[in-house]
Parts: structure tokens; sequence; C-alpha cells
């Protein structure tokens, strides 16, 4: 019987034992079979599959997206994009509509700096502010700078 044990899996994937076992429970890792000793032998290819996990959170997936991935794809190479171009492109609008939102809060804080502003509260009360704190205090979502 051949495969890699926890810890040989974990360091060659990059990940600690205790993420290897979260995997496992949460079903994006298989279970392992196990040896007559009652190690985890884990197939070659799990490497592969803890990669793919990371690389796919470092993306902005999470983890239940991450095992929706894994499950339409059934880990298959060649083989259909199994939604993957559909999720990626909803995981981009999501990623893009974030960067919009953080240009308009480096736009602010910029224009914060640029007025001198030391004192949040003094500053709000001035007609000249440059953060928007009315609008951001109810949730105005393109709260722009003056």
């Amino acid at each position: 019987m051949s495969g890699l044990r926890s810890s040989q899996l974990a360091e060659a994937a990059g990940v600690n034992l205790q993420t290897l076992r979260y995997y496992e429970r949460r079903g994006l890792l298989a279970e392992p079979e196990r040896s007559l000793g009652g190690h985890r032998l884990y197939p070659d290819d799990a490497v592969t599959v803890l990669k793919v996990i990371k690389a796919a959170q470092r993306l902005g997936f999470t983890l239940d997206e991450v095992a929706d991935l894994l499950a339409a794809g059934g880990h298959r190479h060649g083989g259909p994009a199994a939604g993957l171009q559909d999720r990626a492109r909803i995981k981009l609008a999501e990623v893009e509509a974030k960067i919009a939102d953080l240009q308009v809060i480096a736009a602010t804080l910029k224009a914060a700096v640029a007025a001198g502003c030391d004192d949040l509260v003094a500053c709000a009360g001035q007609p000249c502010c440059p953060i928007p704190f009315a609008a951001i205090a109810v949730g105005v979502p393109d709260a722009e700078p003056r």
C-alpha cells in the first residue's frame, strides 16, 4: 500500500495538519485509505487538490464555492468547464466592485490628508471636510469625497 502520510501531504502542499483535517471534514479532500498501522495514506493527486483549493481561496473564492467547483468539475482534467467560467465571471464582478469601493476610500483618505484633517469630530463639523460622514453613517454606497 503506497501513498502520502498526512505530514508528507501537508508539507508538499504547504498547509498544516489542522488545515488538512479541516478540508477532509468539509469534504474538500476525500477521506484517505488507511495503512495496516492506521496511518492515513493519501493519493499523490491530493497535493494538486490542496494546491487548487489554496489558489482558489487566494482568488477570492470561499470554501463553499471551492467545494462547489470541485464537485462540479469532478476533479477531471480536459472535461467541460463545469461552471468555472460563469463562477469566475461572477467572482471577477465582485472583485471589481470591491476595487471600485477601495478607490473611493483611497480618494477620500487622500482628500482628508490633503485637507490636513487632524480631528475627526472637528473636521466633520466643517463644510470643507472631505470625508462624507453623513453618507458613510447611513451606508450610502457611492459617497464621493467633496
